[in-house]
Formats: C-alpha cells, structure tokens, sequence
C-alpha cells in the first residue's frame, strides 16, 4: 500500500530529550528534598505527558494537589532549560527533507505540553518542516487516544488508513492502532523492540532513512 502522510511522535523519536526531562524533573525533586533517579529510569517514566511523569517521579503517597504544584515548578524549571541536550536524532534533519522533497504532509502529535512542545520545533526544524503540531492541551484526551491524531487526518483531507504514525513507545503503537494508521516503531528511542512489537508495531527502524526503504509513498 502507498501512503501519503506521516505523523510523528516527539520525543524519543524525532528528538533525544531524555537527558533535559530528567534533569529538569531531578531539579524539582531536589529542591523538595526527594530523592532523585538516574537519566536512564525517566525512560519509562515519560511518554503520558507532564503530569503522569510528575507521579511517576514523586514519592507513591504524594497528594493529587502537591502533584499539580510540582507540576507547575517542573514545567517552569523545564521550560528555562529544554535545549541545554535535546538534539534531533542522527538522520531525522535527512528524513524530513527528503520526505518535504516529495511534497508530504508532515505532522507532530505529542503527549509534551503545547507550549515546550513549540518552542523546541521552532528551534531545532527549519520553519513550515510540519504542517501541524498538536501538544497537550486542555480538551483534548492524551494519546493513546485517538482524537488528535485524527483531527490532523481530517485537516490534511487524507485517510486514517493512508497516514503513517511513527512513535518509539507502546503509546505511540496504540494510538496508530487506535486511529488505524500504519503503526511504526524506531528503535533509537526511550523504549526497546519487544514493547514495540508486543503492542502492534507494523514496521520497525533502526535508522530514519530506512522509512523510505520498508515504507512506500505515493510521492506529490
């Protein structure tokens, strides 16, 4: 099948942020005087947006009102330092020009809050790279709902089932499920290869060129 679009995940897929989430979140942690934890084990703390990852982080028996004040402290500490080590994976920057050559619709739809989510497209992608970006918002359900991906599809005017939807977590897997787009797992990202595949990954990539190898496009 040829397909016609492409919607990514953020983080863990088209950038490698977990260095800046987890100091920004260990921050935090440190000034309430909570013990921290180590980069590599925000790797399954993230992916459900900002306040999940602030359960996930804080102490269990944490109250639903401190979670939200450290929420607020997390996205202000995070916000003043979210490019201090996030950089676009090796091949990305390749990917999206040759997928722009073609004249493909591009898309981002994110679980990271809206405005972070912005800013750091702004500054690490050329300018009109993606014809829509949709980051946490009020309103509208986190993914693996499939309700924002499926306002992308319907502004693109282009088919679910001709859309892929690129992610490197079992959420990501989910949501293309969810919204029936072609489910495709990265392996250079937050989680390994067993949860991709256990939780429906169609395609699996090892480097960003190899999209245009496993997947084929009906080219603009």
């Amino acid at each position: 099948m040829q397909y016609k679009a492409v919607i990514f995940d953020l983080d863990g897929t088209l950038i490698d942020s977990l260095a800046d989430l987890a100091d920004s979140a260990n921050i935090m942690l440190t000034e309430y005087g909570y013990p921290t934890h180590e980069v590599k084990d925000y790797r399954l703390m993230v992916g459900n947006g900002s306040r999940m990852l602030m359960k996930r982080c804080l102490p269990k028996e944490t109250s639903e009102k401190f979670i939200d004040e450290a929420l607020a402290k997390y996205k202000k500490i995070y916000e003043s330092r979210f490019l201090e080590k996030t950089r676009s994976y090796d091949g990305i920057l390749e990917l999206l020009k040759e997928l722009k050559a073609d004249a493909i619709p591009l898309a981002i739809c994110t679980n990271k809050h809206n405005k972070a989510a912005h800013t750091i497209v702004e500054v690490l992608f050329e300018k009109q790279t993606f014809d829509y970006l949709i980051g946490e918002r009020e309103g509208i359900p986190r993914k693996p709902d499939p309700t924002a991906v499926l306002e992308i599809a319907q502004d693109m005017k282009i088919r679910p089932e001709e859309i892929v939807y690129i992610g490197d977590s079992m959420i990501d897997m989910e949501t293309a499920l969810n919204a029936n787009m072609l489910p495709v797992g990265v392996l250079w990202g937050f989680r390994d290869q067993k949860e991709l595949e256990e939780n429906g990954a169609k395609v699996l990539l090892e480097h960003p060129a190899e999209l245009l190898e496993k997947v084929e496009f009906v080219k603009n």
